[in-house]
């Protein structure tokens, strides 16, 4: 599947919502990890002037081993964010966001996605273990989430190729750069990936358009090598169409990009099971009914994150 080569420009009368996720490893592989994400939310007036609506940024420092997070800083900040200090990242991480900030995933805030995207994100700094041969420990004992979408199939070729070390390894294509000079304001500011770094990239564009509201999403995953070559380890684009008035899908369509085994590709057509639903159904719908080979993780997660819609919109409004 081709790699995105570059990022559309930013349409006049819309607000664009970036984010990134970076885990790096400055003490060394068996180190923590730690996690720095940032996300913006930029308005771009009918005139092509622009504003900053929003802005968001959590710190970060977990044990890979133990997806233990050791502490977590927020920008804004919130009191509920003590209760995740000691936290596990890789089971019930999200449930716990929203027992102790109940009101974050209704508000459809940076913050929120920002706290809803680390855990993957961490789970994604495990490639640099994978890559330099450290393997991830696997347990032979642990029930493998065979069938739970369509890279871990049952069959496929995932868990023919699984060894102690942990899945086959698959390099993708390298990655060009999301950011250009025709541009500076088409991302938020982050940096070059430094060796053994993985980033989680998103963008979610609205705008209004011939009486529809109208969706484009994009997602990446990359790692930065030894050399600091950055390469695709996953990519999808979602665009989608939603009824301004009853905030129903009215369209939904996914492209795949670079995806690390050749079944991943085939769960592009789930995408198209949203329509019909409300932005507010999305989030509880796509987590508790999108399981199985026809499905993605990578791209349940792409579809979730567009649940941000409505209060995007209601941004775009205020501002217009």
């Amino acid at each position: 599947m081709p790699v995105t080569a570059s990022t559309p420009p930013r349409r006049p009368g819309s607000l664009r919502r970036t984010t990134t996720h970076d885990c790096t490893r400055p003490e060394g592989l068996r180190g923590p990890v730690f996690i720095l994400a940032r996300g913006r939310d930029l308005l771009t007036a009918q005139s092509r002037t622009t504003e900053v609506l929003a802005d968001a940024q959590l710190n970060a420092q977990s044990d890979f081993a133990t997806a233990t997070i050791e502490w977590i800083t927020a920008e804004p900040t919130h009191p509920g964010l003590e209760a995740i200090h000691g936290a596990r990242a890789f089971g019930g991480f999200r449930a716990l966001v929203d027992e102790t900030m109940p009101n974050e995933r209704h508000s459809g805030s940076l913050r929120y996605q920002l706290l809803d995207d680390l855990p993957i994100a961490l789970m994604l700094s495990g490639r640099a273990l994978r890559v330099a041969g450290v393997g991830l420990n696997v347990d032979s004992s642990t029930r493998l989430p065979i069938d739970i979408c369509a890279g871990w199939a049952r069959g496929g070729t995932l868990l023919a190729g699984m060894t102690e070390l942990g899945p086959p390894l698959t390099i993708g294509p390298a990655a060009p750069p999301l950011r250009s000079d025709d541009d500076v304001l088409a991302w938020h500011t982050f940096d070059p990936l430094p060796p053994y770094g993985t980033r989680r990239h998103r963008r979610l564009d609205v705008w209004l358009d011939g009486g529809a509201v109208q969706v484009e999403c994009f997602f990446r995953d990359s790692f930065a090598d030894t050399d600091g070559a950055e390469t695709v380890v996953h990519e999808y684009t979602v665009r989608a169409t939603v009824d301004p008035a009853t905030l129903r899908f009215l369209s939904c369509h996914a492209d795949a990009g670079p995806l690390p085994y050749p079944e991943c590709p085939s769960a592009v057509n789930s995408a198209r099971r949203i329509e019909s639903l409300t932005v507010a159904e999305l989030r509880r719908t796509v987590r508790n009914d999108f399981v199985g080979p026809s499905t993605c993780t990578h791209l349940n997660d792409t579809l979730r994150s567009m649940a941000d819609i409505d209060g995007l919109l209601q941004l775009l409004h205020s501002a217009t």
